[in-house]
C-alpha cells in the first residue's frame, strides 16, 4: 500500500502521542515526560517513558520505542497500512487511494471491512432485539432484572432462531460471505456447499476493544441447553487472550478507583455495573492471561477475581498466582456465598452488601493457604501435605521481602519451623528455571565498548541537525564500523530537510531494532551546542584514525613475520590510503573551525 509522505506527516503531526497512550497506560508527568509501567512487558517499577515534546515513547526497560504509529502498531498488533488508517480516521484526514493496486486496497481495507461487518451485524441484533422475533430475548432480560439503561449501553441485541437470518441480511448489504466467514458470524457447512449463522436463538454481547470498536460478539441462550456461552472465533480483530467484556465502558472508573473486578460471565458484568459497580469486567471464555493483566494495569494496580464457588477460585488462584507476581499487580480473591454469583448476589442483597463481602476479599496466597488447612488439617500428614502444596507457589514469588513474608505466615499458621519451610521453598526454586532480569539500555550497552564515539556521533545527529552539513561533507558515515549505525546515519542525511523532529526519522526506519537504538539514543536528552558537536567530530576523526593504525600495524606485523609479501604490499598501500584520508578529515574539521 503506497500513502504519501506528506499524507503520513499531516497525520503524525495530527496525532497527540501522549493524549493516545494515555487512553491504554496510566502515566504520570515527570519532568518533561510521562512515565508508566511498561503495556509490553512486566515490571514493578515506571520505566516507560513519554516525551510529548518528541512525540515518543521509550521503555527503558524492554527497549521497545518509535512514534504514535509504532506504538498502535506494538499494542494493537497492527501493520504500518493499518496503525496509519486508524490514526486517519481519528484525526479526521483523508487517505488518498487511486495510486493502490486493487490488491493492495483489499487487503488494506480488511480491518475496516470486518470492523464495518461487526457494526452491521450489532445494528441488525439491536434492531431483532425490538422485533416480534425478539419478545422471549426482552422476557428472558427483564427477569433478569437487566435495565434498558444498560442494554442500550452494552449494546445487547438478538440473534434469531433460524439457519441464514445473519447470512441473507449481510448479503442485502453487499457483504461477501467470504467476508462474513471471516469475521466468525457464519460457518461453511460440512460436506455441504454454503454457509449457516453461528449464533442463533441467543442473547447477543458486542465484544469491544478500548477503542470502542465492535471486534467480536459474544452469544447466550435463554434456556438450559448447551453451550450455555458461544463466542466469536478469532479473527484479524479478535484475540480472546487480549480481549476483556466491558473493559471500554469500565476503564475511567477502573483508573479512578485504582480496582478492578473481574468475573467470568457477561451478566455478572452487567449487573455490577447496572449497581454502580462500574469497574467490573470479564474474561471470555479463557483463563487470566498476562495478556489481560498488561491491558487492565494501563488503568488499576489492584483487582479483584470474583467467583461463585471455591473450586472455581482454586483452580484460578493456581493458574493466576504466577502472572500476578509476574505484573506485579495486587490481587485477590472474593468467594460469594454458596449458590450465588454476582448476578443473583446482587439481585437480592443490592450493591452495600456485595461491597461488603468485597472487604472479606483475600490475597492469593492467603486464600490458598485458607483451603489447603481446610482440606487437610493440622495433623503432622495435613502440616505435611500443606507444605508440600504451598512451597510451589510460594516459590514462585520473585520479590524477596513478600516471599519471606509469606514463608513467615505459613510457619506460624501449621506451627512448623520457618528454617524448615525456607528448605522446602529453596528445594522448590533450584526446578523453576528462572528468567534472567532485564537490564536497562540494554540496546545501548550492546555498543557502547566498541563505538561509543559512533553512539554520540549518531546521538549528536539525531539532537543537532546544524551539523549535519559537516557530517556531509567530511564523509564521516561511511568510516563507521557499526553497521546498524551507520544504516541510522545514513537514513538521518537523507531525510529532507530534517530540522530535529525526530518522529520524521522514526517513521523512515523499518527495521524494528534500528527504531528502538534510535529512540533510545533520543530519550538520552543530553543538550547539543555548536562548539561540543565540533569537538566530537575532531575527537572522532582521531580516535578512527588511532584505531585504524593500531589494526593496520599489527596486520602489516603478522604479514611481516609470514613472510607474506603479497599481502604486505597490498596492507602498506592501505596505510597509505588511511592516511591521506585522515589528512583529509582533520583538513575538513580544520577549515570549518576557521570559517566559523
Amino acid at each position: 500500500m503506497f500513502i504519501p509522505d506528506d499524507k503520513i506527516s499531516d497525520i503524525r503531526a495530527a496525532a497527540d502521542i501522549l493524549e493516545l497512550i494515555s487512553e491504554s497506560v496510566l502515566l504520570k508527568k515527570a519532568g518533561k515526560n510521562y512515565t508508566g509501567l511498561c503495556p509490553f512487558h512486566a515490571e514493578k517499577t515506571p520505566s516507560f517513558t513519554v516525551n510529548p515534546e518528541k512525540q515518543i515513547f521509550y521503555c527503558f526497560g524492554c527497549g521497545a520505542g518509535g512514534d504514535v504509529f509504532a506504538f498502535l502498531r506494538l499494542h494493537d498488533n497492527l501493520s504500518f497500512p493499518q496503525a496509519i488508517k486508524m490514526l486517519a480516521s481519528r484525526c479526521g484526514i483523508e487517505i488518498p487511494t487511486q495510486q493502490m493496486t486493487p490488491e493492495q486496497k483489499r487487503q488494506s481495507d480488511e480491518r475496516e471491512n470486518l470492523l464495518d461487518v461487526n457494526k452491521e451485524a450489532m445494528t441488525y441484533f439491536q434492531l431483532a432485539l425490538y422485533s416480534d422475533a425478539g419478545e422471549n430475548a426482552r422476557e428472558y432480560l427483564r427477569q433478569r432484572n437487566i435495565s434498558k439503561e444498560i442494554i442500550e449501553r452494552f449494546q445487547l441485541g438478538y440473534a434469531p432462531d433460524g439457519w441464514d437470518n445473519i447470512l441473507r441480511h449481510l448479503g442485502t448489504k453487499r457483504i461477501s460471505q467470504a467476508l462474513a466467514e471471516k469475521s466468525g458470524l457464519i460457518i461453511p457447512r460440512s460436506g455441504k456447499s454454503g454457509f449457516y449463522d453461528r449464533f442463533r436463538n441467543r442473547i447477543m454481547f458486542p465484544i469491544s476493544d478500548i477503542r470502542m470498536q465492535i471486534i467480536g460478539f459474544g452469544g447466550r441462550v435463554m434456556d438450559d441447553s448447551l453451550p450455555k456461552y458461544l463466542n466469536s472465533p478469532e479473527t484479524p480483530l479478535y484475540d480472546k487472550r487480549r480481549s476483556l467484556y466491558g473493559l471500554h465502558l469500565a476503564k475511567s472508573d477502573c483508573r479512578t478507583k485504582d480496582h478492578a473486578y473481574i468475573t467470568e460471565g457477561y451478566i455478572d458484568v452487567l449487573a455490577l455495573h447496572q449497581h454502580g459497580i462500574k469497574n467490573a469486567v470479564a474474561t471470555l471464555g479463557t483463563a487470566l492471561s498476562r495478556e489481560h493483566l498488561r491491558l487492565l494495569k494501563g488503568y488499576t494496580s489492584k483487582v479483584t477475581l470474583v467467583y461463585d464457588s471455591d473450586e472455581a477460585g482454586i483452580k484460578a488462584a493456581q493458574r493466576s498466582i504466577d502472572i500476578f507476581g509476574k505484573e506485579h499487580i495486587e490481587a485477590r480473591i472474593l468467594i460469594l456465598p454458596s449458590g450465588y454469583d454476582p448476578d443473583s448476589f446482587l439481585s437480592k442483597f443490592g450493591a452495600d452488601a456485595f461491597l461488603a463481602q468485597t472487604k472479606k476479599a483475600r490475597s492469593i496466597m492467603e486464600f490458598l493457604l485458607d483451603r489447603a488447612v481446610e482440606r487437610h488439617g493440622v495433623s503432622p500428614e495435613g502440616k505435611s501435605l500443606i507444605l508440600s502444596e504451598m512451597k510451589g507457589h510460594i516459590a514462585l514469588v520473585e520479590d524477596d521481602v513478600a516471599r519471606a513474608l509469606h514463608i513467615k505466615i505459613l510457619s506460624e499458621r501449621i506451627g512448623v519451623e520457618e528454617e524448615m519451610v525456607w528448605e522446602k521453598v529453596r528445594n522448590q526454586e533450584v526446578s523453576i528455571e528462572k528468567s534472567p532480569p532485564t537490564s536497562h539500555f540494554s540496546l545501548l550497552t550492546s555498543h557502547l565498548k566498541e563505538n561509543r564515539l559512533e553512539l554520540r556521533m549518531i546521538a549528536m545527529m539525531l539532537g543537532f541537525p546544524d551539523i549535519l552539513s559537516h557530517i556531509r561533507d567530511q564523509q564521516l558515515i561511511e568510516i563507521f564500523e557499526d553497521v546498524r549505525l551507520k544504516t541510522i546515519g545514513q537514513m538521518i542525511l537523507n531525510t529532507p530537510n530534517y530540522s530535529g523532529d525526530i518522529s520524521e526519522i522514526i517513521g523512515r526506519i523499518e527495521d524494528p531494532e534500528d527504531r528502538k537504538l534510535t529512540v533510545s539514543l533520543v530519550m538520552e536528552e543530553e543538550n547539543w551546542n555548536y562548539e561540543d558537536c565540533l569537538k566530537l567530530i575532531s575527537q572522532f576523526n582521531a580516535g578512527r584514525g588511532r584505531r585504524n593504525k593500531y589494526t593496520l600495524l599489527n596486520e602489516i606485523k603478522k604479514a611481516e613475520a609470514g613472510k607474506d609479501e603479497k599481502l604486505l604490499f597490498e596492507l602498506l598501500r592501505q596505510k597509505q590510503q588511511e592516511a591521506k584520508l585522515y589528512v583529509r578529515h582533520i583538513g575538513h574539521s580544520a577549515e570549518r573551525r576557521g570559517s566559523d
